[in-house]
């Protein structure tokens, strides 16, 4: 969102990106959106924010298929680039943060691949209002400028993440596509603007019976000026000459002014897959509170950030990832770091998982980051209250034995006709 980068740099009719960083699209409103614009909207710098953060907080790992339909984490050269430290000037955090930024509000996201020999060594961060694509002899090309140079890179050399599309070059831009919403939003918020900056007071009519001759008119006007504005708000006005103020009653409820406010927001989160709830707004008939908010939570992760991760992860293993590893190498972010910030939830996941034998004690200690618990708890373990019964009298279920007939109400040496 800078257009220094373009200071000596020859573009055409074509480069579509410094183009719309002056102008943006005209909306109806008669305001021009462009990704600055879009951005000072609230709406718009929550949902954005709140996606980048929350894809950009969960660890991301390289994992190798075992050939037994499990995975095992490894210790891939590509483990620490895409999971600890990208580049020289930002850590893992960062850089994703910022990609998925650029995909929410471009539709596309770029960081330019380094390569020693076949090994990634890093991923520069390329702001996408500066990458210029194009398809050139069936190739794709992507051009920026670079410290005041300008810079042509073929497709391999560039990690490019696209987002929902209809399969061609490029993702599609919200900003672009949704200029009419932004653009109502943008035009609402400023006549919201205005109004408080009058004081809640609209503007009014001055009048006499006697008539004013042009050079007095400028007087009024600067005299009543004195008296416009939210710091001017409470002024003892005084009026000589049979001059009366009618002040006009407009009222914002009468613009539905509030109710275009709440409108945008709602229509704002469409554009970016978020429920409105995730940013703080109870849409009319929701509460802020109770399962039905759970579901709406879980809704955005399953339908609006899983895409995201996945078109991240699909674009790393095809681009990062040689064609002889990418059948058995994949990457994948934990999407279970989500219930770290829910007790409850990751208490009922790991017991679950620990008593019906799909995950030992020292892996649901490791989610919770404790220390090893020996060798004794590395054994998948299964709960027996519900064995056969011709198993009972077996040497492994003397507990199960005993909860049985503890529960028939048979004491141990007592016998049974």
């Amino acid at each position: 969102m800078n257009f220094k980068s373009w200071i000596g740099r020859t573009f055409g009719l074509t480069d579509t990106a410094p183009w719309s960083y002056f102008y943006g699209g005209a909306s109806a409103a008669g305001k021009a959106v462009t990704d600055n614009t879009a951005m000072q909207l609230a709406t718009v710098w929550s949902c954005v924010r709140l996606n980048s953060e929350a894809a950009s907080c969960l660890p991301l790992q390289v994992f190798e298929k075992d050939g037994r339909g499990g995975r095992n984490p490894v210790d891939h050269p590509l483990a620490e680039i895409i999971g600890e430290s990208p580049n020289a000037d930002q850590t893992a955090f960062e850089f994703w943060g910022a990609m998925v930024a650029w995909l929410l509000v471009r539709g596309n996201s770029y960081a330019e691949i380094v390569k020693l020999g076949d090994r990634v060594t890093a991923l520069n961060l390329l702001p996408a209002d500066q990458v210029n694509v194009t398809r050139e002899a069936g190739e794709l090309r992507y051009k920026f400028t670079d410290r005041g140079k300008p810079v042509d890179l073929p497709a391999e050399s560039i990690l490019h993440v696209r987002g929902f599309g209809f399969g061609g070059d490029l993702g599609l831009s919200p900003i672009r596509f949704g200029v009419q919403t932004f653009g109502s939003a943008i035009a609402a918020d400023e006549a919201a603007g205005k109004i408080l900056g009058s004081g809640l007071m609209p503007s009014g009519i001055l009048t006499t019976a006697a008539e004013i001759s042009d050079e007095q008119r400028p007087q009024l006007e600067s005299i009543m000026a004195k008296y416009a504005g939210s710091t001017n708000a409470g002024k003892l006005m005084i009026l000589e000459a049979g001059l009366k103020f009618e002040q006009l009653s407009l009222a914002p409820e009468d613009m539905q002014l509030l109710e275009t406010r709440r409108f945008n927001v709602e229509e704002i989160c469409r554009w970016f897959g978020v429920p409105p709830v995730v940013i703080g707004h109870a849409a009319q008939g929701v509460t802020a509170w109770g399962t039905g908010i759970e579901q709406l939570l879980l809704q955005w992760l399953t339908t609006g950030l899983n895409p995201v991760l996945t078109r991240i992860e699909k674009r790393i293993s095809k681009q990062l990832i040689g064609p002889g590893e990418r059948r058995r190498i994949y990457p994948e972010f934990n999407r279970e770091a989500l219930l770290q910030v829910d007790s409850v939830a990751k208490a009922s996941f790991l017991s679950t998982m620990t008593q019906n034998g799909l995950m030992t004690r020292n892996e649901g200690r490791a989610k919770l980051n404790l220390p090893h618990a020996g060798t004794a708890a590395d054994a998948l373990t299964a709960q027996t209250n519900l064995a056969p019964l011709d198993r009972l009298g077996g040497d492994n279920t003397a507990a199960a034995k005993a909860a049985f007939r503890s529960w028939l109400g048979i004491e141990e040496n007592k016998n049974v006709d």
